[in-house]
């Protein structure tokens, strides 16, 4: 499968959630995690936007719960630079999942380009996970 693979989940915050899009995962440690992203609609005055939210999902495989910390980045595919949109950290009992957990969030005007978010983590004593994306073209209908 691997990160090409997404899933949509459905985020049960409002009835104006956007759906969340999670890429494959990876992990550090006894913590497997999925970078997941959703664009919602809005507008700045005229001009059509989207905020691009940033989500995470943890599982923890052990026998003991850990604290994880992570990060999440975004950016343009086509010629974009990565930037850091938030960070955080949760505790993740045994045999258990968290999220999709938001992390951050962006705000662009409404192009015809493909928008990318990527997290990491790291659970207590372990190193930072490798990346795992998502992404969504930033304007679709």
């Amino acid at each position: 499968m691997g990160a090409a693979v997404l899933t949509v989940l459905t985020v049960p915050a409002d009835a104006q959630a956007a759906a969340v899009a999670c890429g494959g995962g990876v992990s550090t440690g006894r913590v497997a995690v999925n970078g997941c992203i959703s664009a919602q609609r809005g507008s700045l005055g005229r001009f059509p936007t989207r905020d691009v939210t940033a989500y995470i999902k943890a599982r923890n495989t052990g026998r003991k719960g850990l604290n994880v910390s992570y990060e999440a980045f975004f950016r343009v595919v086509d010629g974009g630079h990565w930037e850091k949109v938030g960070s955080g950290r949760a505790y993740v009992r045994a045999g258990e999942s968290v999220g999709p957990v938001e992390v951050g969030s962006t705000t662009r005007v409404c192009g015809p380009v493909k928008v990318e978010v990527r997290v990491h983590a790291r659970a207590d004593g372990a190193a930072w996970s490798g990346w795992s994306p998502a992404s969504t073209k930033q304007c679709q209908t």
